[in-house]
């Protein structure tokens, strides 16, 4: 006999509209929903009032509080009206959800970065849903207790709707994403849409560290794990952590860990040892 899952999804599914559409529930659903916008946008009554929803936009709403999602025609650059908004949607209720939802003061709307991982939650999730043969509650539930927690390291200490923190937090994702590859500040700039010298201010500002420091802080924490648990040599591990030559990987190593990239490796083992005895 299966036991019973902490959480239930009673329905999971991704909708993109070409047509105007409006749902609307004055008393609210009986049961949690979590919305991702992930294309175009939508307007939707958060907190009493009809708010704009743009793609990022993830919207967490309990039990009875009062619902309209309106979705219709805006300007797009050509001038000509069109409809265009897609969603992933979530319904579910149980134990655990109601632990995590009352676990700290949660936003109805917050801005968050649309990373592969996010997505890929939700996609997951519906797919399970889809399942015809093998479906099982207790994968579901884990999922969506995964994508719950991975909703709060998203949103921590960030501003329900701030566009300046919602372009860092996505220049910063980029980073971490790139960190391996060659990009220029350029690069970072153009991924959220902004110029080079604001970009530079908004991380600053954010996280009060420059975007050069903090992708070097990324490579070497990389760079870091790479010395003391792959086999790889020296050089091949700085190539492959970002770092455009080695002589410039080993100044920057030096100062930030106090030794040398091979110094490093030696003492990391020497420590590591007893453990793999």
């Amino acid at each position: 006999m299966q036991s019973e899952a902490p959480c239930t999804i009673l329905t999971a599914g991704f909708s993109f509209h070409h047509k105007p559409f409006q749902m609307s529930e004055a008393e609210g659903f009986p049961h949690y929903l979590i919305r991702l916008q992930t294309e175009g946008g939508c307007s939707a009554l958060i907190d009493g009032e009809i708010t704009r929803v743009e793609s990022g936009g993830l919207m967490l709403i309990p039990p009875g509080v009062p619902y309209n999602l309106i979705i219709d025609k805006e300007k797009f650059p050509l001038g000509e009206p069109r409809v265009e908004s897609g969603d992933y949607h979530i319904f579910c209720r149980g134990e655990w959800i109601d632990r995590w939802w009352n676990s700290r003061l949660r936003s109805s709307l917050m801005q968050i970065p649309l990373n592969d991982a996010l997505v890929g939650l939700f996609r997951q999730l519906v797919l399970e849903q889809r399942r015809l043969s093998d479906f099982s509650p207790e994968i579901s539930s884990c999922y969506l207790q995964i994508l719950c927690m991975e909703i709060d390291r998203l949103t921590v200490d960030r501003p329900s709707v701030s566009t300046r923190g919602y372009l860092a937090y996505r220049m910063k994702q980029f980073v971490e994403e790139n960190a391996a590859l060659s990009f220029h500040l350029e690069d970072v700039a153009a991924y959220v849409g902004i110029s080079v010298s604001r970009a530079v201010h908004l991380f600053k500002e954010a996280f009060g560290t420059t975007i050069v420091k903090y992708v070097n802080e990324v490579r070497l924490e990389m760079a870091r794990e790479r010395i003391v648990y792959s086999p790889m040599p020296l050089e091949h591990i700085a190539e492959a952590c970002g770092f455009v030559n080695y002589t410039y990987f080993h100044r920057q190593f030096r100062r930030r860990f106090g030794m040398s990239p091979k110094q490093f490796r030696t003492h990391g083992r020497e420590l590591d040892a007893p453990a793999l005895m």
